[in-house]
């Protein structure tokens, strides 16, 4: 019976059923583990109780994966072996190796007697191997983590340390992961919370990461992601395609606009006054596209940015269709990240560029069209675009 319709039929609902299965118990407002943690779900506290040393009846009965013999089969293996059938003829009514079946007899026999039941109680009592973390005791090695953490060491860094400057002592071992259980976790124990205050993110509870297709997409108009971007655009060899994104300033309340040309390096500032929301930059991006000839209006490559939200709308206006990088890799806009660097000594991090006016913006960007390059054979971003323009 499927474990819904059991729940119905039983009068609670498919999580508590859930919970059962898995030898949770409800308490108040906490869920009390099999093995000892007690999860308050509205504080987020993780404490530890005393639970009973035997496996839980969730747990004997508990169907893992395949290469675990289950309690049927370790009836079939009593049976047979009362009945003096040999080890090969066990293991291939179990589809199992012979050596498996001896395995499992020896380990669990008592005095010779190989018992099903208690040999499948045995194997639930061993797969929890409940053991204290290694931070949960008082010591040298506690000691030398909280230090280091308070001087804004990362566990890794910790963990590392540690080898170097005690290579004989293996008492003073710990994995990044058992320091941040220590602190994330109290039922781990050892590290109180206001250590956690050392850790970079700040964090005290662990974030859980979701895999890309579980990722809520970030517009409501779907995005077409770089890999969908004609090849001809990544080798350079036809000009037209652009790279945009916006500096910001001081407290994210002044942007520009930055776009630049894959092929020539020509650089085009816009200019926002007033801020920098979907449409603001909608309403800069297209006259600033449209003062091109159509064949360098090829595409525009855009990181996730919540200000490109109407990319449909500007694409339906400039018929320019817009191409979004994976998240967190600003090397697919390479070009658009140096040319941002070279703003930066015109428009310093931290200062408000509101007060930059549209005649400002277009001074800097000759300037940088007029700069020379190395990449372009020494020639000026200006004289390549003015080559395309009178050659086409």
């Amino acid at each position: 019976m499927r474990r819904r319709d059991a729940a119905a039929q039983v009068g609670v609902h498919e999580r508590t059923a859930r919970d059962w299965d898995r030898g949770i118990r409800k308490i108040g407002d906490a869920r009390l583990h099999p093995d000892g943690r007690r999860i308050d779900y509205k504080t987020g506290v993780t404490t530890t109780v005393a639970v009973a040393s035997g496996p839980s009846l969730a747990a004997v009965e508990a169907e893992l994966h395949p290469r675990f013999l289950t309690v049927t089969e370790r009836e079939l293996i009593a049976d047979m072996r009362r009945g003096g059938r040999s080890l090969r003829a066990i293991g291939r009514a179990l589809g199992r190796s012979a050596s498996t079946v001896k395995r499992e007899i020896d380990a669990r026999s008592t005095d010779g007697v190989y018992q099903p039941h208690r040999a499948q109680r045995a194997w639930a009592n061993s797969r929890a191997r409940p053991k204290e973390s290694k931070l949960a005791l008082d010591g040298p090695l506690r000691d030398y983590v909280a230090c280091k953490l308070r001087e804004r060491w990362s566990p890794e860094q910790i963990c590392h340390a540690l080898v170097l400057e005690f290579p004989d002592d293996e008492s003073m071992r710990v994995s990044p992961e058992t320091i941040y259980q220590a602190i994330y976790v109290q039922a781990r124990g050892g590290l109180r919370r206001e250590v956690a205050a050392a850790l970079r993110t700040g964090r005290t509870r662990r974030k859980p990461h979701r895999k890309p297709d579980q990722l809520t997409p970030r517009f409501v108009e779907e995005m077409v992601m770089i890999s969908e971007r004609p090849p001809q655009v990544e080798d350079r060899a036809v000009p037209g395609h652009w790279e945009g994104d916006l500096i910001v300033g001081a407290r994210n309340e002044s942007a520009i606009v930055t776009l630049v040309e894959r092929c020539t390096r020509y650089v085009m500032l816009g200019h926002l006054p007033g801020g920098h929301t979907a449409e603001e930059v909608r309403d800069v991006l297209v006259p600033l596209i449209q003062t091109l000839p159509e064949h360098l209006r090829g595409s525009l490559t855009w990181d996730q940015g919540c200000e490109m939200a109407a990319h449909k709308q500007f694409t339906v206006t400039t018929a320019v269709p817009v191409y979004f990088c994976d998240p967190h890799s600003p090397w697919q806009r390479g070009t658009n990240e140096n040319t941002n660097g070279l703003l930066r000594q015109y428009f310093p991090k931290g200062t408000d560029l509101s007060v930059h006016s549209a005649e400002d913006l277009e001074h800097v960007a000759q300037q940088l069209n007029g700069r020379p390059r190395k990449t372009l054979g020494w020639r000026t971003p200006a004289e390549r675009l003015h080559d395309l323009l009178t050659t086409t």
